[in-house]
């Protein structure tokens, strides 16, 4: 099997996201052993943003991600930004959430990894 050109935590449970919401654990417990694209900055309409794939991890401690860059122009670029730490932020795009309390995610489906500059605050 191919070695990752990084990893990193795709998410981390019970940690207030940036859009409010908390990933309880085990949530995305059925996307373990999954593989989901890697796209830049959640911009997911148009395959060029489409940098490689992440296999995805379920951790007591949340998702956790392997990171294959494509050898496209916009993947080989994506990688030198991750080799020199100028991109050092994961996030997940995810659907059918299912919420219980006040915004906690039960459930969700992984839909993509995205590398982003920074999370929104």
């Amino acid at each position: 099997m191919r070695q990752p050109d990084f990893c990193g935590w795709a998410t981390k449970n019970n940690i207030k996201c940036s859009d409010g919401r908390t990933i309880l654990p085990n949530a995305f417990a059925h996307n373990d052993g999954g593989v989901v694209p890697l796209v830049w900055h959640h911009q997911h309409d148009n395959v060029e943003n489409v940098l490689g794939h992440a296999l995805l991890e379920n951790r007591p401690e949340g998702v956790y991600a392997y990171g294959f860059f494509n050898d496209t122009e916009f993947g080989q670029n994506a990688k030198l930004c991750v080799q020199h730490g100028d991109v050092t932020k994961l996030s997940i795009f995810a659907n059918h959430l299912q919420h219980v309390g006040n915004g906690n995610v039960a459930h969700g489906d992984i839909k993509e990894v995205s590398l982003v500059l920074s999370f929104r605050i």
